[in-house]
Parts: structure tokens; sequence; C-alpha cells
């Protein structure tokens, strides 16, 4: 897909991996929405990349829904869509104080795996409408997930089981919106310098970096978004998770 003024969205795009992709689509000439809850940075993200903020809880069909709509009157229908929001706590099925409070473990789904269907069936609608290019093809749709989908470690099970279900909708999902020419692909990344991580010791890192086959460090998002650069540049890439992550497989813990 041809990026030039194409409107993009994209959540989580404050920090991290979302600020990632946010800059590598501003790059390539598309028109950016980034969607978030954090509000300040969002917006200077915004202003330099020359798009724009909107407030978004990606768990709410109603918050996405009016966070689209003015999206849509700024830009028009959106064209990209990369899902980065997302929440990672740590937590045991039985720990010290009991069983996982239940909530807990729906908090994460809500937000990883519903989060991930809400931002999609909403961005599939628009896609839908826009014109075809020469392929047919009418929109590109990037969810992410985490090689924890595959090696949960101790600790992970509600991120786990969110993550799984992001890859598991990635085949069902392109084959679906094939019909309207939209394309379904997910990433799987490993261990990269998130705000998260960036609060870690400098030991933590090291030793983290370490677990990496090659290269021996801790990815840096603008190569998270020069991943989003080459899916939505390459037609044929379409029902695919792919992993960025080094060669890491995770152990237990």
């Amino acid at each position: 897909m041809d990026f030039k003024d194409v409107p993009a969205i994209v959540t989580g795009g404050a920090s991290g991996l979302g600020e990632g992709a946010a800059r590598a689509l501003a790059a390539a000439g598309a028109k950016v929405a980034i969607f978030d809850l954090q509000e300040e940075r969002g917006q200077a993200i915004a202003e330099e990349l020359g798009g724009i903020f909107v407030r978004c809880d990606v768990s709410s069909a109603e918050s996405a829904e009016a966070a689209f709509a003015a999206a849509r009157e700024v830009h028009g229908a959106c064209g990209i869509a990369v899902n980065c929001a997302g929440i990672a706590p740590a937590g045991k099925i039985v720990g010290k104080e009991g069983p996982m409070p239940l909530a807990d473990f729906d908090k994460v789904i809500q937000v990883n795996l519903v989060g991930s269907f809400n931002i999609m069936r909403l961005a599939a609608a628009e896609m839908a409408t826009r014109e075809p290019n020469a392929d047919g093809e009418r929109g590109v749709f990037i969810s992410t997930a985490s090689i924890a989908a595959y090696e949960g470690q101790i600790g992970q099970v509600a991120y786990s089981a969110s993550k799984g279900g992001v890859v598991a909708m990635t085949l069902q999902a392109a084959r679906e919106l094939a019909r309207s020419g939209i394309r379904v692909n997910t990433i799987a990344p490993g261990l990269f310098m998130t705000p998260m991580m960036s609060g870690f010791p400098q030991e933590v890192q090291d030793s983290l970096a370490a677990t990496l086959p090659f290269p021996q460090r801790l990815g840096n998002p603008d190569e998270y978004g020069m991943l989003v650069d080459q899916i939505v540049r390459n037609p044929l890439l379409n029902g695919e998770t792919i992993r960025l992550d080094c060669a890491l497989r995770m152990a237990p813990k």
C-alpha cells in the first residue's frame, strides 16, 4: 500500500512500540492519529509528527467509536491501523495470597484482547469504504501480540492468554476481511526498550539482553516501526504473526 496521505491510526502511540509505529508511518507520508490515554505526551508527539491526538480507551466500545469518529472528521476513513495499546501486569494463578482475583485476569483480557478486536472491527468497517488500489487493497491492520503468546513465563498467565488470543484472531480475520481487500497481520515482539523496561535497573536490563541469541541487546521501538513499514508496503504479507525477538525462546522464569 502507498502511504502518502493515507489516514493511519496507532493505539498506544504516545510511547514505546506505538510511538515507534507512529513515527515510521508519519515518516512514510501517512496522516497519523494517535489514540492513547496519555494526553500530554500523546499531544506532543502528534504535533511533532503533524498528526492528531485522540484520547481513547481501547477496551471501551463508546470511547473507541468516538475516537474513530474524531479521527475520521479530520483525516478521512482509516486505511492503516496499528494496535499497540496494552498492559502487562504480573500475577500467578495461585500466589502467596491465594488464587488470582478474577477481576485482575479479566482486566488484561479486556485491554489486550477485547481492545484489539474493538479497534479491528472499527478500522475494518472504515477501510471497507475506501477506494481499492490496483490489487484491490483497501486497508492494512496490524495487531501486537508477544512471544509470551508462545512461551509464557510463570506469572504471565493473563498476559499470555490475551496475546495468544490476538495471535489466534490473525489468520481468521485475514480470511474474513479478504473479501474487502483488507490485510491483517500481527507482530509478536520479544524484549524491547519500552518505558516499562527503561525503568528497570541497568543490571536487570543487561541480564535480560544476555539471554538474547543475536543481537544481544534490547530492541528499539523504531525497529518495531520498521516492521510496521514493511508489512504495509508488502502486499503479500497477510494472515501472518511475525516474531521480532532476536531468536529468543523464553525460559519458564
